[in-house]
C-alpha cells in the first residue's frame, strides 16, 4: 500500500495522464495541485521514485514523469479498498493452489504461545499445530498480490526466553468453501507470492483427504476489518 502522505501524489499523476503516457510537470504545478509546499512536492516525487512507482525525467523546467505498472497496481489498491467501503461491496478473491510438504516448521511457530493465544483471540479458533502449504498457479499470482490491498488481522512479534519472533498477518479465509481458516504471511518469510501457509482450526490434510499435489480452492472476502490491538 502507498503511504498515506505520497497517495494523492501518485494519484494527482494519474489524473493528468501519468498512467497513459510520460506527462510534464513542474513541482510549483504539482504543489499549487496538492496544497503542499514545493519542497514537500519535490521530496514525494523523490520518495516515489525510489520505491519505483513513478519514473521521472527531469528536464528544464520541469520533469517528465510516467506512473509504470507499479505505480498503477498501486493506486489499484487504495482503489479496491475505497471501493468496499462506500460501496458497502465484499470483493471476493477465489484462488486454487496444490499442497505440497514445506519444512515442517509450521507446527512450532503456531504452538508458540506469542502466536497461538493472538490467533485464538482475533480471528476466533485454536489453531491445529501444523500449516498447509499451497503453491498457486501462475494465472492466480496477480490475485495473490492483490490480497495485500486488504485488511488483515495483525500478529505482533514477541520474544520466547533468547529468541526473538517476528510479526505476521493473517488473512481470514474459508477452504474449499467449508473450513474456516486464515492466510498467514510472516514478515521475515523465505517464500515468494506462489506460496501460501493456510491455518485452520482442524488438520486440513485429514479433512478432505489430502495429498502431495491435490488441488485446494481457498476464498477471501474484503469485507473483515482489520485489528492492531
Amino acid at each position: 500500500m502507498v503511504k498515506p502522505s505520497l497517495w494523492f501524489t501518485l494519484l494527482e499523476l494519474a489524473r493528468i495522464g501519468g498512467t497513459r503516457k510520460a506527462v510534464r510537470i513542474s513541482t510549483t504545478e504539482l504543489s499549487d495541485s496538492l496544497g503542499c509546499s514545493q519542497q514537500s512536492a519535490s521530496r514525494h516525487l523523490k520518495v516515489l521514485e525510489e520505491s519505483g512507482l513513478v519514473s521521472r525525467r527531469i528536464e528544464s523546467g520541469g520533469s517528465l514523469v510516467r506512473v509504470p505498472p507499479e505505480g498503477r497496481r498501486a493506486l489499484e489498491d487504495v482503489y479496491l479498498v475505497l471501493r468496499g467501503e462506500f460501496d458497502g461491496a465484499e470483493e471476493a478473491y477465489e484462488l486454487v493452489g496444490t499442497v505440497f510438504s514445506g519444512m515442517y516448521q509450521g507446527g512450532y511457530y503456531i504452538t508458540r504461545p506469542g502466536y497461538r493465544d493472538q490467533i485464538l483471540e482475533k480471528l476466533g479458533f485454536d489453531p491445529y499445530p501444523g500449516t498447509l502449504n499451497l503453491r498457486l498457479r501462475e494465472a492466480d499470482l496477480e490475485t495473490r498480490r492483490r490480497l495485500d490491498g486488504l485488511a488483515a488481522f495483525h500478529l505482533k512479534g514477541f520474544r520466547e526466553s533468547d529468541r526473538a519472533f517476528g510479526g505476521a498477518l493473517c488473512y481470514p479465509l474459508k477452504v474449499n468453501h467449508e473450513v474456516e481458516g486464515a492466510l498467514i504471511v510472516a514478515e521475515r518469510t523465505t517464500y515468494d507470492l506462489s506460496v501460501m501457509e493456510v491455518i485452520s482450526p482442524v488438520n486440513l490434510r485429514e479433512r478432505f483427504g489430502l495429498q502431495d499435489g491435490d488441488p485446494v480452492t481457498v476464498t477471501f472476502s474484503g469485507s473483515f476489518k482489520v485489528d492492531d490491538n
